[in-house]
């Protein structure tokens, strides 16, 4: 099933492209958050189609504690980088991740 334009896809596990991103905006989310991770593993994510594409990822940082992130990735067209552009704290494993 194609995604709608604007409308969030399933959740789905995260894969090696995923992580990628997250690695790239750790620091970002460190300093959004005010500490470091020790852990920073994408778990989950779904997706958006806007003008790019919005991730919304599931990010294990501790034993049992997590946090949703939202990244914007440009278009290849306009540069294809990312933007940390919100982040939701004290999250669990198992809440599922919603549009923020």
């Amino acid at each position: 099933m194609m995604p709608m334009c604007g409308g969030t896809t399933e959740v789905k596990d995260a894969d090696e492209s995923v992580q990628e991103i997250c690695n790239k905006v750790k620091g970002l989310a460190e300093q959004k958050a005010g500490k470091t991770y020790d852990i920073f593993k994408a778990t989950k994510y779904r997706t958006q189609l806007v003008a790019g594409t919005n991730y919304f990822v599931k990010v294990q940082v501790g034993d049992k504690e997590h946090v949703h992130i939202r990244v914007w990735k440009r278009l290849p067209c306009n540069g294809g980088e990312l933007e940390l552009t919100s982040m939701q704290h004290n999250k669990t494993e198992h809440e599922t991740i919603e549009y923020f």
